[in-house]
């Protein structure tokens, strides 16, 4: 993995962020890089060593990170597992794939009647929050302080209950919630792992599920469905990837598709859970709704 923790990632940007001195004895700390906005904070040079060194030794121990993952369990345990949404931040709710987004976390929460869980963040992670609230269905989340294109940080969710989300320093702990919360221990556990669309972090994540189901650490006991929306063919350029994969032979023939079901429209999807889980046709209402489309 890239980055262990946000606190750790938060470390890193300070050690190779630009420090110039100031009138007054002051630190300018400042993002560079041409075309970026930079976020400046002014510090003195005894404030900026102690917020250092506190970043630092917040990592220092294994068993900070042991404890944030017990959390997750403990957190899992207590509103159970279901349906883990991966998705952009950035996407606003007057986008197609947000409504689209919506009505395909509503219609699973009821189809499956499970827990919804996010990076509880913004964009596409918040309409699956808001399809579940609509469904009735609880809601539970694994945050971090500071997503992907916003410019300010913090450990709370807008609207959710506190005992609801764990907003996680450590991103391999969000991992191990997120991927655990999807684990089917009994026949009669119904989960799926949804991939909307999004950008690195999301593919982040794919591609970790991807892995984890291929190595049968995902789905050993019991099969997990993963689901890749395809919305207005937004991942039909990954999907062209993996086929050169196969052409080159780095991956089998066939492999990449067995691991996943890619699906173009909320009601494909919705038929794809409710054949994989045998559900009888009186319980499946979600064929009388008109699709969002661009």
């Amino acid at each position: 993995m890239a980055c262990n923790s946000a606190g750790g990632a938060s470390a890193s940007r300070v050690l190779l962020m630009k420090r110039r001195h100031h009138p007054g004895n002051k630190i300018e700390i400042g993002a560079g890089g041409s075309g970026r906005r930079s976020r400046v904070a002014m510090l003195s040079p005894r404030a900026f060593s102690a917020d250092l060194k506190l970043e630092l030794s917040q990592r220092s121990s294994p068993d900070q990170v042991k404890k944030e993952v017990q959390s997750c369990y403990e957190l899992i345990q207590k509103l159970g597992r279901g349906a883990i949404y991966l998705g952009s931040s950035r996407v606003k709710d007057d986008h197609p794939h947000y409504l689209q987004a919506v009505e395909l976390a509503r219609d699973i929460a009821r189809l499956l009647e499970c827990t919804t869980w996010t990076g509880a963040g913004p964009g596409l992670m918040d309409a699956a929050i808001k399809g579940a609230l609509e469904a009735n269905k609880p809601v539970g989340g694994f945050k971090i302080a500071k997503e992907s294109g916003e410019w300010s940080s913090s450990n709370f969710h807008p609207y959710l209950p506190s005992e609801s989300y764990l907003t996680c320093r450590f991103f391999s702990a969000r991992k191990h919630g997120l991927v655990d919360a999807a684990v089917r221990n009994e026949p009669s556990d119904m989960t799926v792992v949804v991939a909307f669309p999004g950008g690195i972090g999301t593919l982040d994540e794919v591609f970790e599920i991807l892995a984890l189901i291929q190595l049968d650490r995902i789905g050993s006991k019991l099969p997990v469905p993963f689901l890749l929306m395809n919305y207005d063919s937004f991942y039909s350029k990954l999907l062209e990837f993996f086929h050169d994969c196969e052409k080159w032979g780095a991956v089998a023939e066939g492999e990449i598709a067995s691991l996943w079901r890619v699906c173009s429209e909320n009601r494909e999807a919705l038929e794809y859970l409710a054949n994989f889980y045998s559900i009888p046709q009186s319980k499946r209402n979600f064929g009388n709704r008109e699709e969002h489309k661009i």
